[in-house]
């Protein structure tokens, strides 16, 4: 009789495509993959850095109806039963948040991971601040797990954050407002020799630290942390052990990151393998 192995997790990424491969949906199924679960990607757009232009963002919007679709086809192929973790990457657009609200409202997935991100380097302002408005209002209420960046966690909790204090402050206010757990990056944002950031559930608050490495972000470093919570989630981990192996997981990367033509490098997924 031949041997019968352990299914996989199963983990879902709605999310942009990142062409370089450093960040977006590429990121979270290289993290997915790397962390043992089978991953899945539904796309909400397609972003394309542009090297004549400052390595601004060329934006495309996936239409709402093939969003739907995708998700069509990802639930239709696994139920409630084997796929209850998401990740929520980029939408885009308030169009796209509605639809991904109502989809996510529908499924009830057990684990929601929103990755808040709330600002598309070369994206008209105005249309910046209507999609935060719609993310803050239409998917915090239904996450259960939310990583913002040192940007997102003053944007969410409106409060100025730049102290460990501030940090912590402002991470319990989102819980509050939340009801899900927090993970608040610092990160290189904060004064120190230690990339520094918050977890905060309804347990308490615990600080996640590591030596800073080198003094600028790494492309990729939020989307890996969410993913890698997500599959951690997925696999039946605890929100806080969650949340200090993603930040295990970055580290490595980072410390094993990837430079090219652009103005910042690019987290390298396998950085745990040593």
């Amino acid at each position: 009789m031949p041997e019968t192995t352990a299914k996989p997790a199963m983990t879902l990424s709605l999310a942009g495509s990142e062409a370089t491969g450093g960040a977006g949906a590429q990121a979270d199924l290289k993290t997915f993959q790397e962390l043992g679960t089978f991953g899945m990607v539904a796309l909400t757009c397609i972003v394309s850095f542009n090297p004549r232009d400052e390595w601004n963002h060329r934006f495309i919007p996936v239409e709402t109806q093939v969003v739907q679709d995708q998700l069509e086809a990802i639930f239709g192929t696994y139920g409630p039963e084997v796929l209850d973790t998401v990740k929520l990457g980029m939408m885009g657009s308030p169009a796209m948040i509605s639809t991904v609200a109502a989809a996510m409202a529908a499924r009830k997935p057990g684990h929601l991971v929103l990755d808040p991100v709330l600002i598309c380097k070369g994206q008209e302002p105005g249309h910046a601040q209507d999609t935060d408005n719609a993310l803050k209002a239409e998917l915090l209420p239904l996450a259960t797990f939310v990583t913002p960046n040192h940007f997102e966690t003053e944007q969410l909790s409106g409060m100025k954050v730049e102290t460990l204090e501030d940090l912590q402050a402002a991470a319990a206010e989102i819980h509050r407002l939340s009801g899900a757990a927090v993970l608040a990056k610092g990160g290189v944002r904060l004064a120190g020799s230690e990339a520094v950031d918050v977890f905060v559930d309804a347990e308490g608050v615990e600080v996640l630290s590591a030596p800073k490495i080198g003094e600028h972000a790494v492309s990729g470093a939020g989307c890996s942390l969410a993913a890698a919570v997500t599959a951690e989630l997925a696999k039946g981990s605890s929100a806080r052990e969650a949340a200090r192996r993603a930040k295990e997981f970055v580290t490595a990367g980072i410390r094993q990151r990837v430079a090219g033509n652009t103005p910042f490098d690019a987290l390298w997924q396998g950085g745990l393998r040593g």
